[in-house]
């Protein structure tokens, strides 16, 4: 290993801040959200980046975990859409490769980059599950990011089912509670546009993946729609 990139003291050599504002990062991302606005996808802009990796990071800080997991963790929540800039078919792979690229060309630690490109590479429910802590709050914040204004398509005759239960969610909200060791998802839908029925319907498999994350974070995982308990 190159000793010009190793880490001390709990900490990264690259932080979030500085990936943020990357300009390469920022055009793959924004790319990403141009290829999947084409394909009729909800809003994957850096306002999505932005909201998972802090997301991301607030989960580990509230649950004690260390600073370098938590900075981690939010470079990987921010990054973890860029390979939608190639394909959305395999994207979290193709993201976790060139993330993998980038970071090596930025300089950061291998043990780090090891542990964003895993994050990244596991997100996507149908390919991914949570494997360490980083890649377990990146999964908790991304699939948990259901808000009305992700919506692109402003027909409401015209949603697909994805479109319908985005739009009914009129707020949502993520807490975390150490004492008792839980992720609580809350959102309020109106249920004239999609019942709570439909949300499980469409994401059901992210709910699971959810779970699963929260049990290697050693907490559970609960839902509540419009004030009933679901999980």
């Amino acid at each position: 290993m190159n000793k010009n990139k190793t880490t001390k003291n709990n900490i990264t050599n690259i932080t979030y801040e500085q990936i943020k504002e990357n300009p390469e990062i920022k055009t793959f991302i924004q790319s990403g959200n141009e290829v999947l606005g084409i394909l009729g996808y909800t809003d994957h802009s850096r306002v999505h980046a932005v909201k998972v990796a802090e997301t991301a990071g607030k989960i580990l800080k509230e649950l004690g975990y260390s600073g370098k997991e938590i900075e981690l963790a939010k470079i990987a929540g921010y990054m973890h859409d860029i390979g939608n800039s190639v394909n959305r078919h395999d994207h979290a792979h193709t993201g976790a490769i060139m993330a993998f690229q980038i970071l090596r060309e930025l300089g950061m630690d291998d043990k780090d980059t090891a542990v964003i490109v895993s994050a990244i590479g596991n997100h996507d429910e149908k390919t991914g599950t949570a494997v360490t802590p980083v890649s377990a709050a990146v999964i908790l914040a991304d699939k948990t990011d259901v808000r009305r204004n992700r919506v692109r398509n402003k027909d409401l005759a015209n949603f697909d089912s994805h479109d319908r239960v985005n739009y009914a969610a009129i707020e949502s909200r993520v807490t975390i509670n150490k004492e008792k060791g839980t992720v609580h998802l809350d959102i309020n839908l109106d249920e004239n546009i999609s019942s709570i029925l439909d949300y499980f319907e469409i994401f059901l498999q992210r709910m699971l993946m959810c779970r699963r994350a929260c049990e290697l974070l050693n907490a559970k995982f609960k839902f509540t729609a419009n004030g009933n308990k679901m999980a």
